[in-house]
């Protein structure tokens, strides 16, 4: 049996975002956990600017994403374009006060799961994602695009999951609409390791 271009692009994609997902699930920090001082991060106002309506042509007619506003947790960063290290698996930002967008899986606002990762903390304090773990189902994300529209998500659910227990298909599989993942390391710090021993997973879908 043939299957239709729409349903062979979404087994593409899914495989190919499973390869992806050794590397977030290897997301490693060789940090420590950051002290309680750290701990007060004041909530940012909503940006604004004109709102984007859910895309459902090419993804190459999306703008790209260059920036990220999670009001509720205090987060206002610039995006990054990632790609794949030369072992295949997803590359981390060099710095922990960004985060970033692997550029091989589908744009903030097109059909699928917009993969966007950061690192938790790092020696000298937390990182761009250390309140990650805290957002909540109808907390509101913001995807600042090229062309100046915003992107905006409602959060639907937050997860952690051991690294040795990924689900990989649950998280980067083919969604029937936009949607994006939110990856940071979290749960026990490992000091053998000089990692967190899971991952913490936000779901949102586009609302806007």
């Amino acid at each position: 049996m043939r299957l239709s271009s729409r349903r062979l692009a979404a087994f593409a994609l899914a495989g190919g975002l499973l390869v992806v997902a050794a590397g977030v699930t290897g997301l490693v920090m060789t940090r420590h956990p950051v002290a309680e001082r750290w701990a007060t991060v004041s909530a940012l106002g909503a940006p604004i600017g004109p709102i984007a309506a859910v895309a459902h042509s090419q993804d190459a007619k999306v703008p790209l994403p260059v920036a990220l506003t999670i009001p509720a947790i205090g987060v206002q960063t610039s995006l990054i374009h990632l790609g794949l290290t030369s072992a295949g698996t997803l590359q981390v930002p060099s710095s922990t006060a960004v985060a970033g967008w692997y550029a091989g899986g589908p744009r903030p606002g097109a059909i699928g799961p917009a993969v966007i990762a950061g690192h938790i903390d790092s020696y000298s304090g937390p990182g761009v994602f250390f309140r990650l773990s805290q957002l909540t189902p109808g907390d509101r994300v913001y995807v600042r695009r090229a062309d100046g529209s915003l992107a905006v998500f409602r959060v639907t659910a937050v997860r952690s999951y051991p690294k040795t227990q990924f689900p990989s298909l649950a998280v980067y599989g083919p969604t029937p609409d936009a949607e994006l993942r939110l990856i940071t390391c979290g749960g026990t710090f490992d000091y053998q390791t000089r990692s967190y021993l899971s991952n913490t997973v936000v779901y949102a879908t586009q609302i806007g």
